[in-house]
């Protein structure tokens, strides 16, 4: 059995889930520091390697977010590079769409448009209802939506 198929413990599965509940928690009311040590405390307990595992994907959407919606960019694109090395990651529409809107801020347009239009067929408009009207709109001036 390799190591993809292989499943956390019980414990570590439910130790990382709780972390991740009140960073969870903590992310909903904008407290991100915060929800983002709770998520760097489930990361720690995920074993080596890191991105053999599904809970990476996860543990590391939920740091991403809070870091995109903290404001730290590079931490964000950190964690959303190596996300897209977990099982799942490549095709999981909300992945793409934080990973686009990372590119576009830093001014990396055409690999924007690649992750933004990943989000976008995986998920719809939909995707974007929440998310600052430009990423959209950046989207649309370069396909035919």
């Amino acid at each position: 059995m390799s190591q993809v198929e292989k499943e956390l413990s019980s414990t570590t599965h439910q130790e990382i889930k709780g972390f991740c509940a009140v960073g969870d928690r903590l992310a909903e009311v904008g407290e991100y520091d915060e929800a983002i040590a709770e998520y760097n405390k489930a990361w720690a307990l995920v074993p080596e390697p890191k991105n053999s595992w599904n809970a990476s994907t996860w543990v590391l959407a939920a740091i991403a977010d809070a870091c995109f919606l903290a404001g730290y960019k590079t931490s964000a694109r950190e964690a959303l590079q190596f996300a897209m090395t977990c099982p799942g990651a490549v095709g999981n529409p909300f992945l793409h769409l934080r990973f686009g809107e990372v590119l576009l801020d830093a001014g990396e347009d055409d690999a924007a448009a690649d992750e933004l239009i990943r989000a976008y067929m995986g998920a719809g408009k939909e995707i974007f209802a929440t998310e600052e009207p430009r990423y959209l709109a950046f989207l649309k001036s370069r396909t035919t939506l």
